[in-house]
């Protein structure tokens, strides 16, 4: 993997335990046997409690990666290690179903792992609570906003109880102010659960906001190019170098893919 002088790669500061939330190790895969790589011999070590935003054009292999991660799908070599028991994963499109209240969509994953009534409806309270919707658990899905939908989407990602959230563009189809609005809802609820989170983006900015490690993707075939560390870079200025570095790494790889 090629890196930055922002690298985290051999950082003595950088968190590390005996067991990583996710390790990915050589892994490649590709969709048909005699195809090309879509994933090539990719390294990849994330530890409990980060939040990994993943960035790169189009067609990388972003979300290859992460459904690999959650396991919806098996490399064609190497190995995928996620610690406890699995991750739960929030798509782009909220994808709640319009039949339940936002309480019954929260509950639907403790339902069907067979959590008793009245626990996951107390469980599924609390979560509506934490994404700051509680009150509307009786409300109707065409009755909530397109963020608030995404809060719901995000409590019912969370129900799953998994230490590890997989996040694949899931703001991408908001306005600006909804978007930063569920920005600050993501990273406290991060801060409030001690959860692992990797969260996947074609918006550079976006990525330098959230991220505390950002990884940079290119394609053909698809692999991690660059890792910058984003902590401490949360003044404006700071945060537009970092930006524009990571745009100009994004542009070099989208010429060379061209």
């Amino acid at each position: 993997m090629t890196t930055t002088s922002a690298t985290l790669t051999d950082d003595p500061a950088r968190p590390r335990t005996a067991t990583p939330a996710i390790r990915l190790r050589q892994v490649s895969t590709r969709y048909a046997t005699d195809g090309p790589d879509v994933l090539q011999q990719v390294d990849l070590t994330i530890e409990p409690g980060e939040l990994v935003c993943v960035v790169g054009a189009s067609g990388c292999g972003k979300s290859t990666l992460l459904s690999l991660v959650a396991g919806l799908e098996e490399p064609t070599s190497g190995t995928v290690e996620v610690a406890g028991g699995g991750a739960a994963l929030m798509f782009q499109e909220p994808a709640l179903f319009p039949w339940l209240s936002a309480r019954g969509n929260v509950e639907l994953p403790m339902r069907l792992s067979g959590v008793g009534r009245r626990a996951r409806r107390d469980r599924a309270e609390e979560l509506l609570r934490l994404v700051h919707l509680g009150g509307w658990g009786d409300s109707t899905v065409h009755g909530l906003s397109g963020g608030m939908r995404q809060r719901v989407a995000l409590a019912r990602c969370l129900a799953q109880d998994r230490d590890v959230l997989l996040l694949d563009e899931p703001f991408a189809a908001l306005d600006a102010v909804t978007r930063d609005l569920l920005h600050d809802e993501l990273e406290r609820v991060w801060l409030s659960t001690g959860r692992t989170v990797v969260f996947i983006t074609h918006d550079v900015g976006e990525a330098v906001r959230l991220g505390r490690r950002v990884l940079l993707m290119g394609g053909r075939p698809g692999r991690v190019v660059g890792e910058w560390c984003a902590e401490g870079r949360r003044s404006a200025a700071a945060a537009d170098l970092l930006t524009t570095e990571i745009t100009d790494r994004l542009r070099e790889e989208r010429r060379r893919a061209a």
